[in-house]
This record gives C-alpha cells, structure tokens and sequence, in this order.
C-alpha cells in the first residue's frame, strides 16, 4: 500500500469520526429539545387555570 493510499484512508476515518461525532450531538441535543417541550407542557397544564 503506497504512503498516498494510507494518507487518503486516515482523512477518510477523520471524516467519519467527524460525522459520527456530530450525528450523536444532534441526537443528544435533539432529546434533550424534545424533553424540555413535554415539561414544559406538562408545566403549562399543571399551572393553567380551571
């Protein structure tokens, strides 16, 4: 395998770490997101007038 071939297969796992880094950020922001906005209604209920 030539030093060019190596080099090219290292920055295509960075790439994929990247990716996979900010897949699970997303997801994680994405629930924590969600979360908050069931609360929150929950919140708005508990508190509304009846």
């Amino acid at each position: 395998m030539s030093e060019t071939a190596r080099e090219s297969e290292r920055e295509s796992e960075r790439w994929k770490e990247r990716g996979v880094a900010l897949r699970v950020f997303v997801y994680v922001f994405a629930t924590h997101a969600f979360a908050g906005f069931v609360w929150l209604l929950f919140y708005v209920g508990q508190n509304a007038r009846k």
